[in-house]
């Protein structure tokens, strides 16, 4: 089973990209095609999906997303597409939020995600997508996040960045600048330098 690819954007649209890995091009469906660039080295995390018709792959910049796309199609009448949909209209953050908050209203304004669908995700989800043992999850989250994107502007790549997310996730620091510091020495040790 596939979990990850790592290779360069050959093409891309709205709702696909092909990796060339080795000279081979996969076709992933993929939710933000804004986060690409042609030629550029990356790493996504893949949900390969068996059909009668064949296998597709849905791609993800992070485990944290795979992860909730994985819960998503859990779902009951919810499957990979309309799981797509979903990850593609919203953040993960806003997204994580408004099923814990049960916020029908911010689900219903999702293509193809009517009031039946919001309230089984909420239903099915909720108060499974956030550690109750950290109340300060979501403030954290947003410091990370903003902290990545401090990252990128200093020019690392995404596949680079995801290889220290999971580590960085698990600090509990109190500030970007923190977050920015840890995460450029752990970038630092995955090159050797």
């Amino acid at each position: 089973m596939i979990r990850f690819i790592r290779g360069t954007v050959y093409s891309f649209t709205t709702d696909t990209v092909i990796i060339d890995n080795n000279g081979i091009g996969y076709l992933i469906y993929f939710s933000h095609p804004e986060k690409l660039t042609l030629g550029e080295e990356i790493m996504i995390f893949i949900y390969q999906h068996f059909r009668d018709d064949g296998t597709v792959l849905y791609g993800f910049l992070s485990t944290e997303e795979l992860n909730l796309f994985e819960k998503l199609i859990t779902v009951k009448g919810l499957g990979p597409k309309t799981a797509m949909t979903i990850l593609s209209k919203g953040t993960y953050d806003y997204l994580i939020n408004a099923i814990e908050n049960g916020d029908v209203n911010y689900l219903k304004r999702i293509p193809t995600v009517g009031s039946k669908t919001a309230a089984q995700i909420i239903l099915d989800l909720k108060g499974k997508l956030i550690a109750s043992d950290n109340n300060n999850n979501v403030k954290e989250n947003i410091l990370l996040k903003e902290a990545i994107e401090g990252l990128k502007s200093l020019g690392y790549k995404n596949f680079e960045i995801n290889q220290i997310s999971n580590e960085l996730t698990k600090m509990n620091l109190q500030s970007v600048d923190e977050y920015l510091k840890e995460g450029l020495k752990l970038l630092m040790k995955y090159k050797g330098v």
